[in-house]
């Protein structure tokens, strides 16, 4: 027989969701029915912490304690960049395999980086290795940075053209 559960422990979840939608709730009771906490309530108190992120998937943080939950949207660094692409919102039910062919400024990826660096999901140990992840992941998405190629971007920065800023 498992031990007895302390309420007062500080019980950690993660998990991954559309902002500004309900999630369903038959995915969140195997995950939280055991701390005492209604599927139905959480989902709608996630979709009001992620109504920033509309339509993105993000990852969100419960923080579980005396059976009540605290929601903490934790985003990646590809919500950010397509957040920064300022996309209009698309309904993933309707249009499926969407390319993100926009274009953003080295400011915005300055931006992005910086975030990822308070967040702590960087493991560069300067901003412009930070820069160069997010270039990466530019890549993958699919967007421009100025106009040109993202690896261009990051070769320029390598061979000392770009100047990144150290804070």
């Amino acid at each position: 027989m498992p031990p007895k559960f302390d309420p007062t422990a500080i019980q950690i979840i993660t998990l991954r969701t559309t902002g500004g939608e309900v999630g369903a709730s038959s995915a969140l009771a195997p995950k939280i029915g055991p701390l005492g906490l209604s599927p139905k309530k959480v989902g709608e108190d996630i979709a009001k912490a992620t109504k920033d992120w509309k339509g993105l998937r993000v990852t969100v943080q419960l923080t579980v304690q005396n059976r009540q939950a605290t929601v903490s949207v934790v985003p990646s660094a590809s919500t950010l960049v397509i957040r920064a692409l300022k996309e209009p919102v698309r309904d993933k039910k309707k249009e499926k395999n969407i390319v993100h062919n926009g274009n953003m400024s080295i400011d915005d990826v300055i931006s992005v980086a910086k975030t990822m660096r308070e967040a702590n999901k960087s493991f560069a140990r300067e901003l412009k290795g930070t820069v160069k992840e997010i270039l990466g992941t530019c890549f993958s998405v699919g967007c421009t940075v100025d106009g040109e190629s993202p690896v261009d971007i990051q070769q320029k920065i390598d061979e000392g053209e770009i100047e990144i800023p150290e804070n």
